[in-house]
């Protein structure tokens, strides 16, 4: 239970636990992107078991092999070529160098193996969970014309996800930028790869509009929303893309991070972005419920305001590791 009756001794307690708490949270995430990276140079999955190893191995993969194809290809046209495991693996060490990225694809396996837990666990469908189903319906057209265009982005993501791909229109921009700049990086040996990765490149950016991505136009939804974003704020209303998606806007933080804070390792940062968005004691007790049951916060969490959630976040120090 959450416990919101204090006195100022207990609430100096309080936020002491607190931050301990979130600094010990803190210096384990910080840890993630390393490990992560040792783990996949050395195809050892013993830390973070196999489902999330191998998601994020494949998805990276998948990204290195849409690049070679695009060095290779011909024209205005993508085809589809054998890449040599080499060739790929070198690719794959370059673009897993930056730190963003592999946080990014850390932060997509998180997401996914929540959205399967909460499917298993209740029922909760991955593409068309109540509250974009209320969506769709909506009497704002803008709104519903948004939330349909998601609904399908959402239908592709999980088929992506089951194959363990990432289509680099999928990608955030900067990240995308990343990911060239990681093919024109192996594709300095020689002039004639360099002219065709400058076409590669005119290819890809000319093919990408951010604000059509999955994540963009989740994000446009939520903003759409207004003051009804509250309701995203729950799961099993909302769905795990859209929850994460609100949470992250509403504690003004980082989407992977937040992804992150769903682990059980994390769950003072989960509960402090929670009251920060404005969520209830009582209705974060119902996400913990449904994402965390064993879990249990300090006591006397109810009495915390969100601008004193947000004041400790604040001071966290999360960061996604070298």
């Amino acid at each position: 239970m959450i416990d919101a009756v204090v006195t100022r001794n207990d609430a100096d307690s309080l936020e002491a636990v607190i931050r301990h708490d979130l600094a010990r949270g803190d210096a384990m995430a910080g840890t993630v992107v390393p490990i992560l990276r040792h783990l996949l140079a050395n195809d050892d999955s013993s830390l973070f078991g196999d489902e999330i190893i191998a998601r994020v191995r494949g998805m990276t993969t998948d990204v290195a092999s849409q690049l070679l194809d695009n060095l290779k290809s011909e024209g205005e046209g993508v085809e589809r070529f054998e890449h040599d495991p080499a060739e790929l693996a070198s690719l794959g060490d370059t673009i897993i160098a930056n730190s963003a990225f592999l946080t990014h694809v850390h932060g997509l396996a998180l997401e996914w193996q929540l959205t399967e837990r909460l499917q298993a666990r209740i029922g909760l469908d991955p593409v068309l969970p109540p509250l974009l189903q209320a969506l769709i319906a909506a009497r704002d057209e803008s709104i519903a014309t948004i939330a349909m265009n998601f609904l399908t982005a959402q239908a592709r993501f999980c088929q992506a996800q089951r194959r363990m791909r990432l289509p680099l229109s999928e990608l955030p921009g900067d990240l995308l930028h990343a990911a060239i700049v990681a093919m024109r990086t192996i594709a300095e040996a020689s002039s004639d790869s360099e002219a065709k990765a400058r076409a590669a490149e005119q290819r890809i950016r000319g093919s990408f509009d951010e604000s059509r991505t999955r994540l963009g136009l989740v994000s446009r939804l939520v903003s759409g929303m207004g003051g009804g974003a509250i309701a995203a704020l729950s799961a099993s209303h909302a769905g795990v893309a859209t929850f994460l998606t609100a949470l992250a806007m509403g504690a003004g933080q980082d989407r992977d991070a937040v992804a992150l804070s769903t682990n059980e390792s994390q769950c003072i940062r989960l509960a402090l972005s929670l009251r920060c968005a404005g969520v209830k004691p009582a209705a974060i007790e119902e996400q913990f419920v449904l994402l965390h049951p064993e879990a249990t916060l300090p006591e006397g969490f109810g009495s915390l305001g969100p601008d004193r959630a947000a004041a400790i976040l604040s001071f966290g120090n999360y960061y996604p590791g070298e």
